[in-house]
C-alpha cells in the first residue's frame, strides 16, 4: 500500500510535529489531524499504533462555535496500558479557519515511576528522632541551623556573602555560642570560605 500523497499546505506543521518529538525522545508523540479530510496527516515517533490516513473523527473542530486555540493539558490511557499527558492545538489557515489539529502525547509513565522511587526514598515514616548519645552535643548541627536561618531571614545565600556579611555572621555566631565547640572557629571559616585567621581577627575584636 502506497503512502497517501501530504499536502504541502501542512508542512511547517509537520515539520514542527518533528521538532516537539525530537526534542522530547521517546517520550512524546505528536499526531497532526488535517480537519479537511478528518484523516491523521502526519506521526512523529509513533507511540500509539495509528497510521498515517487513520479517521480522526474531528468534525466538531470545525464548528464556528470552536473558539479554543489550546485544549488540555488532559490524561488517557496508551494501548500498553501507559498513561499519557495529551495536549491539542487548533491550528488554522490565513481566514481563521480551524485548518488542523496538533496533539502532543506525553508519556509520563516513567515520571510517574521515577517520582513513586523518589517519594519512597525520601519517606519520613521510616526516621527516627536524633539519638541524644550522638547528638547531645553536635555543635556542628547547631552552626549549620542558626547559619541558614539567619540566610533565611537576609534573603541571602552563603554564595552571594560579602566581607560585611561574613564578619556580621561571625559576630552572630559568637553570640549563639556557637564557638564553644573544639574546632568551631575552623569549621565556620571552611563553612564562610574565609581564612581562620580572619574568624579569630573578629572574634578578637569582639574580647577587645
Amino acid at each position: 500500500m502506497t503512502a497517501p500523497e501530504l499536502d504541502p499546505a501542512l508542512d511547517n506543521f509537520r515539520a514542527i510535529a518533528d521538532a516537539i518529538a525530537t526534542l522530547f525522545f521517546p517520550h512524546a508523540e505528536v499526531v497532526l489531524h488535517d480537519l479537511r479530510t478528518q484523516k491523521v496527516d502526519y506521526i512523529a515517533n509513533n507511540l500509539s499504533k495509528r497510521e498515517i490516513g487513520d479517521d480522526s473523527s474531528l468534525e466538531d473542530m470545525l464548528s464556528e462555535d470552536v473558539s479554543d486555540r489550546n485544549i488540555g493539558p488532559y490524561e488517557k490511557l496508551n494501548w500498553d496500558g501507559q498513561k499519557i499527558r495529551s495536549l491539542s492545538t487548533v491550528l488554522r489557515n490565513g481566514e481563521g479557519l480551524p485548518l488542523a489539529v496538533l496533539c502532543i502525547n506525553l508519556n509520563i509513565s516513567l515520571f510517574e515511576n521515577a517520582k513513586a522511587a523518589l517519594d519512597l526514598f525520601l519517606s519520613p515514616s521510616k526516621l527516627i528522632p536524633q539519638p541524644d548519645s550522638l547528638f547531645r552535643d553536635d555543635w556542628q548541627e547547631r552552626i549549620n541551623t542558626f547559619l541558614h536561618a539567619w540566610l533565611r531571614e537576609r534573603q541571602l545565600s552563603l554564595s552571594v556573602l560579602t566581607r560585611d556579611h561574613k564578619r556580621e555572621l561571625v559576630l552572630a555566631l559568637h553570640a549563639e555560642g556557637a564557638f564553644k565547640g573544639k574546632s568551631a572557629s575552623n569549621y565556620v571559616a571552611n563553612v564562610l570560605n574565609m581564612g581562620r585567621a580572619t574568624v579569630y581577627k573578629h572574634l578578637k575584636e569582639l574580647k577587645g
